[in-house]
């Protein structure tokens, strides 16, 4: 589908980006409930379904986007994407969430998810911000692609290790009919790869018309649209006081993002670094960093709501400086 012809029209543009955040999110949903109920129907258990489907689906509109902008030549808006919706995830969701209702944490996010987001963070900025002896440019080369993937394996691995142990929640899956399931899945694909065209190709044109990179418009507008499903699950959950696992499901949404998505899209096609992307990067990591110094820092092991107040601050902060640096 080409959208190109349409896109000359700004209201036409506008309209074309939200609704490809639509398709994208309800398409990301259907594939998550079709292919949870057809696994269902085959006999396969709760756990692998939530360790493969529901944690691959969650991710599916980051990844959709990112595909796409790679085969447009996108690169800065690959890039972006993933820091952008990081640091979204961190700053905006887990903000939010803890001034609705103080975050609580388990031991196998403070041990363990969260010091790996902070590695991932730091894997990634030590490539795009220095020139290493084997590689000619900054940036996310097909090494450090395999290098994160790599990563991801072992990331998998110890989760679902720790499901086993029956430490971890899983969802009660419920099988679907064969054919209902299937047009569950059919309408999923297609709501992802409309939507994730309509959101690429529009946010390119919206950048060029506005003069702005699309490293810009990556992290601020694509980035928080490809966030919409973890910030309405997580303020939702808040304000059912039922978010002890809102800051799990977010970090682990992190670290599935750097080291899953971007590092397919950097095996697919090298990401060279783009003006800024060593703050972006730092931001990201500093964020984790920070989520890890306040839980540990009081005895209940949460994330108060002047938490939250603070990493609400320092996005605002973040946002206006690299707007005003354009």
């Amino acid at each position: 589908m080409n959208f190109d012809s349409l896109l000359t029209n700004p209201w036409i543009l506008v309209l074309a980006l939200i609704f490809g955040f639509v398709f994208l999110v309800f398409g990301a949903d259907g594939l998550v409930n079709g292919a949870s109920g057809l696994a269902k129907r085959f006999g396969v258990s709760n756990l692998v379904i939530g360790m493969t489907v529901v944690a691959f689906g969650t991710s599916m509109p980051e990844f959709v986007v990112n595909m796409f902008s790679v085969a447009e030549g996108s690169t800065d808006l690959a890039l972006t994407n993933i820091l952008g919706s990081n640091i979204i995830n961190i700053f905006i969701i887990l903000g939010l969430t803890a001034i609705v209702y103080p975050i609580s944490s388990t031991k196998q996010t403070r041990d363990f998810d969260i010091p790996l987001t902070i590695i991932a963070g730091f894997i990634v900025f030590v490539f795009v911000a220095i020139t290493l002896p084997f590689e000619q440019e900054r940036g996310l080369s097909r090494l450090g692609g395999i290098i994160l993937l790599l990563i991801f394996v072992i990331f998998m691995a110890h989760n679902v290790k720790y499901a086993k142990q029956g430490t971890a929640e899983q969802q009660d899956f419920q099988p679907m009919k064969i054919w209902k399931a299937l047009l569950y899945i059919f309408f999923g694909l297609v709501g992802l790869v409309v939507g994730g065209e309509m959101i690429v190709k529009s946010a390119v044109k919206m950048a060029q018309d506005l003069g702005v990179s699309d490293a810009i418009i990556g992290l601020t507008i694509v980035a928080l649209g490809t966030s919409l499903p973890e910030l309405a699950t997580s303020v939702i959950a808040a304000f059912k006081h039922n978010c002890d696992l809102a800051l799990g499901n977010v970090i682990g949404s992190v670290s599935f993002n750097v080291f899953f998505v971007l590092g397919a899209s950097a095996v697919i096609i090298p990401l060279p670094a783009y003006i800024g992307i060593e703050l972006d990067s730092i931001m990201a990591t500093s964020g984790a960093a920070l989520v890890w110094l306040f839980i540990k820092t009081n005895k209940e092991r949460q994330l108060k709501r002047w938490h939250g107040l603070v990493f609400l601050l320092i996005y605002a902060a973040y946002l206006t400086y690299r707007l005003m640096s354009l």
